[in-house]
């Protein structure tokens, strides 16, 4: 099982500490920059994890200069906008600062969404 599958079953099994799971593969795949940890696609079952996961990576890949594999251009974007913090007064900034990666599936982050503070 890759990296990325393996993230994916533990945010699908644990949804409320997606954001460690997410995290731990951001960290990793920028400290290995191993492409095989993202080569095979993901099954898509929910909108919103898909559409995150494959942000994610093609974010990660442009950062560490690497190319996004084929399979992230046929994730979806999420058919209602998914502003990930949840909170209201968030939501302005968030349109502002999502990378694009995020915003061409609908997902509006923080620019510092996958910062580690």
């Amino acid at each position: 099982m890759t990296l990325l599958k393996e993230t994916k079953q533990q945010i699908e099994s644990d949804p409320k500490n997606w954001a460690v799971y997410l995290m731990d593969f951001v960290d990793d795949f920028r400290y290995y920059k191993n492409a095989s940890a993202i080569a095979e696609p993901l099954q898509w079952t929910d909108e919103r994890w898909d559409a995150l996961l494959a942000s994610t990576v093609e974010y990660l890949c442009e950062e560490i200069g690497i190319e996004a594999p084929e399979w992230i251009q046929k994730v979806p974007a999420c058919k209602i906008p998914w502003f990930v913090s949840g909170m209201e007064n968030l939501k302005a900034i968030a349109l502002v600062e999502s990378p694009l990666p995020f915003r061409l599936r609908k997902i509006f982050v923080l620019e510092n969404f996958l910062d580690r503070v």
